[in-house]
């Protein structure tokens, strides 16, 4: 049974570029994720770029995940099919669970903006030591999308019937969904 909230509870969220060629003055993504992140009345924990080497995002994502102030981690980039696009194959092996129903949510919400195109994202979510991960696409439209269409929700402890943000505030087994 989830706790019933009827309060805002701010996460503590950490924002990852993974990139191969942009820095801090050129990503936008990441930007528009930390933006998202403050306005919504959550609490921007880190941002960081890396290159997409699946070893260098799982150095810091396990960093991360390790940090018990870091609630939620939102990436942006590396999830298509190019050769560079490992994000997926870096990340999934740290995921005690992955919530599969956030990739499927994701493609049907982008289908109404990029048809057909939206089935070239590997985008992807779960749960690692109770802490939240969704790897999203590079692009702000996507990275939009997912805020707007899952991520503003879904982190609001008071989303009802059920969120994925209570299941890191109040420690329920990250794999008990509704």
């Amino acid at each position: 049974m989830h706790n019933a909230c009827s309060e805002f509870r701010a996460l503590r969220v950490a924002v990852l570029t993974i990139s191969d060629t942009r820095g801090i003055d050129e990503d936008r993504s990441g930007a528009l994720l930390w933006e998202l992140v403050a306005t919504s009345g959550h609490e921007p924990a880190y941002r960081e770029i890396v290159p997409d080497d699946r070893y260098r995002i799982r150095a810091v994502l396990s960093g991360w995940i390790a940090d018990a102030d870091v609630q939620a981690v939102l990436t942006t980039g590396g999830t298509g099919f190019t050769e560079r696009d490992g994000t997926p194959e870096a990340v999934r092996p740290l995921l005690d669970v992955e919530v599969e129903g956030f990739g499927e949510m994701f493609r049907r919400l982008s289908a109404d903006e990029i048809g057909t195109s939206t089935i070239q994202s590997r985008t992807l979510a779960g749960f690692a030591n109770r802490t939240f991960i969704a790897c999203l696409p590079g692009s702000t439209g996507a990275c939009r999308t997912a805020w707007e269409g899952i991520l503003a929700t879904q982190l609001d402890v008071r989303h009802r019937p059920c969120n994925l943000a209570e299941l890191v505030v109040f420690g329920s087994h990250a794999g008990g969904g509704a």
